[in-house]
């Protein structure tokens, strides 16, 4: 249920370490235990999921990226670090710091600032002091002073803000420097000024001029340039300037990708909905912007001198205004956490071929179909079919997004939705999905299954529906029948496909995923093979291979060929009978020497999530003969055409047993699924599974979800949103279920009591306790019962057990319980199912006939 890891670095300065640990504790990172170096530690504790070996920078980089990847997607993470690389270093980001964030949250801005650092990037960071000034003068008996926002700089208040800003300055590069970042105190020689108004405003300056030189020669050596917003007159009298104007002065000098302005609100709050504005597109929604209610004052300044500022750079420039503890997620996700604002494009609205600018931008913009770009669909005679139809096209002016909408009779159709990478990077594509959500408030559309936005897709939905390769979207449909009807004429319409090889997909990348279920009408494999079979244990420390072990201990065909354990290396496996096995401690060259030789058929990957990857390519790179099964999540999303998922009662055994790698499900997901399948085309809601387990899904290591001190008398609530099984049972059923997952003070066995919503009035209690008698007939590990199935009478059972049907009086929803043990049907009893089906043996082979389940 959780998983601990360590992450080591050798080769790695300690400073560097250092930086690295309090950067994974100041973002809350899940990395557990100690990064070290040599005979020096850096001793770090907390949760973890990331394991990396790296030398020196190169490391370093490699452990923070993969960081990077917890908070997005991989290929979010990719995209945008591409993205920011694409230019000169000094052009990747102007930061402008707050005085009030150096003061509150210095440990924070330092570890963001030292994730950048070390990937690579190297913002302009320009700091200001206002609340420090304020209060050192405060403390002086001296009342600041204003006049229309700006501070009345006497020569005792320059004295003040000279040296505040000196001390906050050193603050912040000594904080970067503990977490092993070169970073170069620049205070002075950058800007130069006119007075403002000198007798109006004293010592403040009207930015006339920016020196590179010293910003420049900082990125070249290697160190973040740290800027304070002191200007200086051609003859060197110091001058106070407004930090943010002093930033976008930088702005308009270095051109960069992105202006970042931190404050505490993390963006602008629309003040009539309170909520926080992510996305502004100044070309297209500026002047309606500008006349709501809720923009007045400091807000209306802001975005006017936004605007001012973007309208001379680069388009793919940008402003974010986000809270600092949200940075990476603004800067390497789609989705943001700030307030983004940036030129655009204004969007253009047509309804027939002649208003294009010309036959080839369509064209152009065509190519990127797949259809179109494959060969399988011509571009001509997509054209000539648009010319005689009734459609609407929406697009920016460069048309880097472009969607074409037919009517439908039943709902109205998005035909093709296009955009390059240019119009993701700039989130073009939710501008006009904003305009089809305003102009069509019901719509359908087809997306590939393999395509790499398609998680993107899934949160524009309110349904999906996905058959050979391609996924069906809706949203805005809310009668059941048209639905069905939907669903009936797009499985009608999509011929049998398979992903491309090699091509892994996105799709499942979030909660909101789908993967349709197999009709389970194909036959069961008879498993005639009666040969002998080898099997490898990779990491056999834990229940689940203590299961395992036993399990093939009593299989006819089944032997242990080795077992691999860390922590157990040199000692004799016990419980074992059909010959004396020793731990060893395989590395991937030993697995690589072992499948060239060919003396293992299946390999049993029980290890924690996210360490197997190198593994399994040892295995593949001989190319040799044998299979490999992963216990853990970490190939449970990836095409089928890959990995197969090995849920024998709710997918194709046949597919199953022709696969070279099989990834077994979770516990709670293989329960909770067995328990929704039935269901799936009455369903009309969320799901929602309350799930207990036993505290051995905590694992061997100590932990309060393993202590049964701790347990005694209690109920231990964790991972409330957004556990991985969560996303696993949502992948799987092709709609979103919500999962809450508990410990219980029992030591195996889980419980889920799951609540369906329903079509009003379509089943009875009765009615649904024959649906899934039927569903699962001829199911020898899943058991049917009308009671309420309870863990005492499931641990140490080797099958689901599905009952307690009870519909409401509204009956709108049904509640369904199961019971399934962990560690067997939850893990260890599904893996030897699989290595049965893979090598050819009977299902059931060395599951003993007397614990199947009890009703």
């Amino acid at each position: 249920m959780s998983s601990k890891l360590l992450v080591s670095l050798k080769g790695v300065k300690p400073a560097r370490l250092q930086g690295i640990a309090s950067i994974l504790a100041a973002n809350h990172s899940p990395v557990n235990r100690v990064i070290q170096t040599g005979t020096k530690r850096v001793g770090y504790s907390k949760r973890c999921v990331s394991s990396v070996s790296g030398v020196g920078t190169e490391g370093t980089r490699s452990t923070v990226v993969q960081l990077l990847n917890n908070i997005g997607s991989k290929r979010e993470v990719e995209q945008y670090l591409k993205y920011f690389t694409s230019v000169s270093q000094q052009q990747f980001a102007i930061i402008k710091v707050g005085g009030a964030i150096i003061s509150d949250n210095l440990q924070e801005l330092a570890s963001c600032l030292a994730f950048l650092y070390h990937v690579g990037l190297y913002p302009i960071i320009l700091h200001g002091t206002g609340p420090q000034v304020n209060g050192r003068l405060e403390a002086l008996g001296v009342e600041p002073d204003y006049i229309d926002g700006i501070r009345i700089t006497d020569e005792r208040t320059m004295s003040v803000v000279r040296q505040c800003f000196l001390e906050q300055n050193l603050k912040l590069v000594t904080a970067l420097e503990q977490l092993g970042v070169r970073a170069r105190p620049i205070t002075s020689g950058v800007f130069t000024a006119d007075y403002l108004d000198k007798d109006k405003y004293k010592l403040v300056g009207n930015i006339n001029g920016v020196c590179k030189d010293p910003i420049e020669a900082s990125i070249k050596a290697g160190a973040l340039p740290v800027l304070t917003s002191l200007a200086e007159t051609v003859s060197g009298q110091t001058l106070n300037v407004n930090a943010d104007i002093a930033a976008g002065e930088l702005a308009r000098i270095f051109e960069p990708l992105k202006i970042v302005y931190l404050n505490e609100k993390g963006g602008i709050i629309n003040g009539n909905t309170k909520e926080k504005v992510s996305v502004i597109n100044l070309d297209e929604e500026y002047d309606d912007l500008m006349q709501q209610s809720w923009v007045k004052y400091g807000t209306k300044l802001k975005i006017k001198e936004i605007k001012e500022l973007l309208d001379f750079l680069p388009r793919s420039s940008s402003v974010a205004i986000i809270n600092v503890q949200d940075l990476q997620k603004e800067l390497f996700t789609d989705s943001g956490a700030g307030t983004m604002i940036r030129r655009g494009y204004k969007l253009v609205r047509r309804s027939n071929l002649g208003e294009f600018p010309s036959p080839d931008s369509l064209r152009n913009a065509l190519q990127r179909d797949p259809d179109i770009a494959s060969g399988a669909e011509s571009a001509a005679s997509y054209l000539r079919n648009l010319s005689s139809s009734q459609f609407v096209s929406y697009s920016d002016e460069p048309m880097e997004v472009l969607a074409i909408v037919k009517e439908n009779s039943l709902v109205s159709q998005l035909e093709k939705f296009l955009c390059s990478k240019v119009g993701w990077l700039n989130n073009v594509t939710d501008n006009v999905f904003s305009s089809l959500k305003r102009d069509f408030p019901s719509l359908q559309w087809v997306v590939r299954e393999d395509d790499e936005n398609i998680s993107w897709h899934f949160g524009k939905s309110e349904g999906s529906y996905l058959k050979n390769g391609k996924v069906l979207f809706w949203y805005g449909v809310k009668d059941l029948n048209t639905v069905s009807q939907l669903v009936k004429d797009f499985s009608a319409s999509v011929a049998p496909t398979t992903s491309p090889a090699g091509h892994k997909s996105n799709a499942f990348s979030s909660s909101q995923s789908t993967r349709s279920y197999s009709t389970r009408s194909a036959p069961k494999p008879q498993g005639v093979n009666k040969e002998k079979a080898r099997v490898a244990l990779i990491g056999a420390r834990g229940f689940t291979g203590r299961n395992l072990i036993a399990l093939i201990d009593q299989h006819p065909h089944l032997e242990l060929a080795h077992v691999s354990s860390r922590e157990l290396k040199g000692k004799k496996l016990e419980g074992y009978s059909k010959g004396e096995i020793i731990y060893e401690n395989l590395s991937v060259d030993d697995l690589k020497r072992l499948e060239a030789e060919g003396g293992v058929d299946m390999w049993v990957m029980a290890l924690p999530n996210g360490v197997c990857k190198p593994f399994v390519e040892a295995i593949e790179s001989v190319k040799g003969k044998s299979k490999i099964i992963d216990l853990g999540a970490d190939y449970r999303f990836v095409p089928e055409t890959e990995w197969a998922y090995g849920l024998p009662e709710l997918n194709e055994r046949q597919k199953i047993a022709a696969a070279k790698k099989i990834a077994n499900p979770g516990c709670y997901a293989t329960g909770a699924q067995v328990a929704i399948a039935p269901l799936l085309e009455f369903i009309t809601g969320l799901p929602t599974v309350f799930g207990v387990s036993g505290y051995s899904g905590a694992g061997t290591k100590p932990s309060p979800k393993n202590d049964p001190a701790f347990l005694s008398d209690n109920l231990i609530p964790y991972s409330l949103t957004n556990h991985i099984h969560e996303r696993e049972i949502s992948t799987r059923m092709g709609r979103e279920v919500a999962f809450v997952p508990h410990v219980a003070q029992w030591f195996q066995g889980i419980s889920h009591t799951i609540s369906i919503p329903i079509k009003k009035g379509s089943l009875t209690s009765e009615q649904i306790h024959e649906l899934y008698e039927k569903f699962y007939e001829g199911e020898r590990l899943v058991k049917v019962t009308e009671d309420v199935p309870l863990v005492k009478s499931i641990s140490g059972t080797h099958g689901v057990l599905v009952g307690g049907f009870k519909v409401n009086d509204a009956q709108d929803r049904v509640v369904v319980c199961a019971a399934i043990d962990n560690l067997l049907k939850g893990a260890a009893t599904q893996c030897l199912q699989n290595i049965n089906l893979a090598l050819g043996y009977g299902e059931y082979d060395g599951i003993p006939e007397n614990k199947i389940a009890q009703k």
